[in-house]
């Protein structure tokens, strides 16, 4: 054995059942390369900080070392002797000399990422045996104010924060990495029927403007009530989840070719009446007609297989209210893992919960933490948001970003901010009395033009052109679709 190997400075038998698991030598392998060749910090800096070192004078070398080098100044045994000649962890082990005993039985620098890793993989497993303490103690604890779901809510963000620590492969990439990756996702769009870089929508029109929903964008959706938020993010869940078909993709890894996985979180309707408006479209029966129970024969027949044809649709519904925002990431995490996930729809932010008692503050909260989830699990989010009543007190009633209410947060966060206008919502208001005859004939005229048809206004893009998107809407079945325009009569559309 190397000597410098042979002495045990923490004194700690290593045969004891409390010893945590640890690597002295791997340490002072480490630290000595360091004290050797400073050039060797810049390959272990992103595996590792002093917080991974087991023995607390390794890691205040490691930490004083690191802030020289950073200085673009030298961190040898004599420079580093000036800032721990007093340090008594130092003294125990030999003092000064300790630092010449390091660089000298430094081996080879050419190992030093397998120490790196070495000491963060030993890190890791002492804070899950640390985080398993912790929570085994926090349940043997019976307390009121600390409820068993919060608690696993809590170990589950634990645990993830923990599996994010010390990934190695972020950092700087060459532009040739960037180039690659770019041309790779034209080419799949380009390989791809209708020619989208991100999932199809369903809605030919809104896929042209978007290109699709693509992975690691968060979308916000957003009108007044009674335009029908709602009904065009359950359209877009249904389309997605109906088109699901799983494969290999161009990049080698085994998930959705085509639609894919939708958790769809509800935090205004029970999943029950979610789940009647989706079978009303899928069926074409009326949902109000669904809830009494009035219909034909035929109806019924057409709502039951409805129903047993979007039993194997991947969408999963997840209606506890008033959720909060880390719950919401670990049961998103949770479907991923288990079920796959493509596309998160929440419905609507404003009823997700955060940590601030400022209602602004809560808000920016909860949207960055969609936009975290986003880019963490690399699907696409839709987050609906209701609007301002200022939006009522205009003539022109169509939305603008301004109108985003209570939080300036949601416009910065957001990849895409649409807005859901249908003009025949307000038309219809507008009626006026019978005696009227000349102002009815306007109305009614006016109405011919608007019915079954809405807007989605899309006020930013950060990856293409602002606009709107036009679309048929069918209120009795809570339906959007692909709007014919009068060039396009005679012509084969999917509606």
């Amino acid at each position: 054995m190397n000597e410098i190997t042979a002495f045990n400075p923490t004194g700690v038998d290593v045969q004891a059942p409390e010893t945590m698991p640890h690597s002295i030598e791997a340490e002072q392998q480490l630290l000595g390369a360091i004290l050797t060749n400073n050039d060797v910090y810049d390959r272990v800096a992103s595996i590792i900080n002093a917080q991974h070192f087991y023995d607390p004078v390794h890691a205040r070398i490691f930490e004083i070392a690191a802030a020289r080098i950073a200085k673009n100044n030298l961190a040898s045994p004599v420079t580093l002797k000036a800032f721990m000649e007093d340090d008594e962890g130092l003294k125990e082990l030999g003092g000064p000399a300790y630092l010449a005993r390091l660089a000298g039985a430094a081996i080879s620098a050419f190992a030093v990422r397998d120490y790196a890793q070495m000491i963060y993989d030993l890190s890791v497993r002492r804070d899950l045996i640390q985080l398993g303490r912790e929570i085994s103690d926090k349940a043997a604890k019976v307390d009121v104010a600390s409820e068993p779901k919060e608690q696993i809510v809590e170990a589950e963000q634990a645990l993830y924060n923990l599996a994010e620590q010390g990934n190695t492969e972020g950092g700087f990439q060459s532009f040739l990495k960037a180039v690659t990756d770019a041309v790779n996702v034209a080419n799949a769009a380009y390989q791809r029927e209708g020619g989208l870089a991100g999932v199809s929508t369903g809605l030919i029109d809104m896929d042209k403007k978007l290109g699709g929903l693509h992975r690691s964008d968060l979308l916000i959706l957003a009108g007044r009530p009674s335009m029908g938020k709602t009904s065009l993010a359950t359209n877009i869940a249904f389309n997605i989840a109906k088109a699901y078909k799983k494969g290999v993709r161009h990049d080698g890894t085994e998930g959705a070719v085509q639609g894919g996985v939708v958790g769809f979180f509800s935090l205004e309707m029970s999943a029950e009446q979610l789940a009647a408006r989706i079978l009303s479209e899928a069926a074409e029966v009326p949902s109000e007609q669904i809830r009494r129970g009035d219909m034909t024969e035929g109806e019924f027949r057409r709502f039951v297989e409805a129903a047993k044809a979007l039993e194997a649709c991947p969408l999963y519904i997840d209606d506890t209210p008033s959720i909060p925002i880390a719950q919401l990431a670990a049961r998103a995490r949770r479907l991923k893992r288990t079920h796959g996930l493509d596309l998160l729809i929440v419905d609507y932010i404003q009823l997700a919960r955060g940590t601030s008692d400022n209602r602004v503050q809560e808000i920016g909260e909860i949207s960055m933490g969609l936009k975290a989830i986003a880019k963490e699990l690399d699907i696409p989010v839709i987050g609906l948001s209701q609007l301002s009543r200022q939006v009522e007190n205009r003539e022109d009633k169509r939305p603008q970003l301004s109108d985003l209410r209570e939080s300036g947060s949601i416009e910065q966060d957001a990849d895409v901010v649409m807005f859901v206008f249908r003009e025949e919502y307000y038309k219809e208001r507008e009626k006026p009395g019978d005696h009227d005859l000349e102002a009815m004939a306007k109305w009614q005229e006016e109405m011919e033009r608007l019915h079954g048809r809405a807007e989605v206004i899309i006020g930013k893009q950060r990856h293409g052109p602002i606009g709107t998107v036009d679309l048929s809407f069918e209120g009795r079945f809570t339906r959007f679709g692909n709007l014919v325009q009068p060039w396009q009569q005679g012509s084969e559309r999917d509606f």
